[in-house]
């Protein structure tokens, strides 16, 4: 299995700003196989939607990077890890703006980028984006349309309901061909269809430190996919998944290597990535702490 971990990017990490180049470089080194970013744009303080069924958001919410520049980071001081986003929120980003910047972080890491996108789930967010929450499913198609036709086509043009793309001289394309894999974020059921119409893969989510690790949470689900995308006439096999493994604060390192282990086994993962901003105050105890799980999993 190949495992990452998350870039200091929220929480009490973001605040070590200066050592996410440290972080990325090290965590390299201890034999990580990804990098990885999220994408938060506010901490509201009265939300009108909690984080994950809750009705308020995590602290570590109240201080985020922002997830390009981060990227862009990890991927001029490494050399193998992919460096990957779990999610940006794609309807927030104008589609010739997100082309130039995943077109600019792939070139920097000599094709290692691996980009999933989502639609998020904060009203308040959406606001200060400037666009309507309601049309997230429609943008995000559009988005994803219009960075198909800016990624493999030059001049290139792009027309849509919600985004449009004049004719443009297009030279500059990612290394990666014909484009970098693209991995959704879904659980809703339009969402998951969409996974299995037009995403190279799925990005499911488990959460050491809650209870038994569960394989069907996987298994199910991205069955389902594979079905819906047999009878779109695609090869099921094709598609793909990147586990996000989420513990809360109080997971053991047992905990979260049991969960990768177990998700290696029993649900077919073969690529994981932990995220840290639970679990670790600062950069040194982040890194220690990736190395603990590398090498307990993989014992």
């Amino acid at each position: 299995m190949r495992i990452g971990f998350t870039l200091p990017q929220m929480g009490a990490l973001a605040h070590e700003t200066h050592d996410v180049a440290r972080f990325a470089r090290e965590a390299e080194r201890i034999g990580a196989d990804s990098l990885w970013v999220g994408d938060r744009l506010l901490g509201p303080v009265n939300p009108s939607v909690g984080y994950f069924g809750s009705d308020s958001i995590p602290e570590e919410f109240h201080a985020v990077l922002d997830p390009f520049a981060l990227m862009a980071v990890a991927a001029t001081v490494t050399e193998r890890v992919s460096v990957g986003a779990n999610v940006l929120n794609a309807p927030w980003y104008a589609p010739a703006v997100l082309a130039r910047s995943l077109t600019t972080i792939d070139r920097l890491s000599g094709g290692r980028l691996l980009p999933g996108f989502g639609t998020g789930w904060s009203p308040e967010e959406y606001q200060a984006a400037g666009v309507p929450m309601k049309e997230r499913g429609a943008r995000l198609d559009e988005c994803l349309d219009a960075l198909e036709v800016l990624w493999s086509e030059n001049p290139a043009q792009y027309e849509g309901k919600h985004w449009r793309v004049p004719a443009t001289h297009s030279d500059l394309k990612p290394v990666q061909r014909p484009r970098p894999p693209v991995y959704l974020g879904a659980f809703a059921p339009a969402a998951m269809q969409r996974v299995a119409r037009r995403a190279d893969g799925w990005l499911p989510v488990v959460a050491p430190g809650t209870g038994p690790f569960d394989p069907t949470a996987i298994t199910a689900p991205m069955a389902d996919i594979r079905t819906r995308a047999s009878e779109a006439g695609r090869d099921p096999a094709e598609l793909g998944m990147v586990l996000r493994v989420y513990p809360t604060a109080t997971a053991s390192v047992d905990e979260i290597a049991e969960a990768l282990v177990r998700a290696e086994r029993e649900a077919g993962v073969d690529h994981a990535f932990v995220e840290m901003m639970n679990v670790a105050t600062e950069v040194d105890g982040a890194l220690e702490l990736a190395e603990r799980v590398l090498d307990t999993a993989r014992a």
